[in-house]
């Protein structure tokens, strides 16, 4: 799978660049195991359609993507949108591991959910760099996703404590716990080819 994905998915950045940007492709390591995720940016729905009708007119692409089936089991795309205060962190090399987050919020709350997280972010920028934030748009409804990057998973632990020392953390966990009816967490590591490794 790793070997195909890595022939594939910088053919479909170099075919469709700059409409189309691969975020980053990673394994879990812990969470979800054999599981692969990818975050692609599309310039709006129009660059999206535009690339998916140009992606099955591929024959290179169709034939990769032909060898992809019999290695998959489960496929799951959602269309998610970034928070304005919490951009995506453009490609970097850092190394480590990277942490994302899951959550499903109660069905309106999404707004409530990001003014709170507008301070939480803050005061975890003093301890770390967030890498990303979307809220879902398309498939899996009602869902938050946040993407950290540590150095290794005793970093991860230090910084996390650190937090609750900071002005305004401990009021977003207790003023987003209660919106949340399902959250999980995923390290993984990011394949060669990935923008953000």
């Amino acid at each position: 799978y790793k070997a195909i994905v890595a022939e594939l998915y910088p053919l479909i950045v170099r075919n469709h660049s700059p409409r189309v940007k691969l975020v980053g492709s990673w394994e879990t390591d812990i969470g979800d195991l054999d599981t692969a995720i990818h975050v692609w940016e599309y310039q709006g729905y129009p660059a999206l359609s535009r690339a998916y009708s140009e992606y099955r007119a591929d024959s290179a692409y169709t034939e990769l993507h032909k060898k992809l089936q019999p290695l998959l089991r489960e496929r799951k795309s959602q269309i998610m949108l970034e928070f304005q205060f919490w951009p995506t962190h453009p490609p970097v090399a850092k190394g480590g591991v990277y942490e994302l987050r899951s959550y499903t919020l109660k069905s309106g709350t999404l707004l409530e959910w990001e003014q709170n997280w507008r301070v939480g972010v803050e005061c975890r920028k003093h301890h770390e760099v967030p890498m990303g934030a979307w809220f879902s748009q398309l498939g899996s409804l009602n869902q938050v996703h946040h993407l950290w990057q540590y150095p290794d998973l005793q970093l991860r632990k230090e910084v996390r404590e650190a937090a609750w020392s900071e002005n305004g953390w401990p009021e977003t966990v207790l003023n987003t716990v209660p919106l949340i009816q399902k959250m999980s967490s995923r390290i993984m590591l990011p394949m060669p080819f990935s923008s953000l490794k």
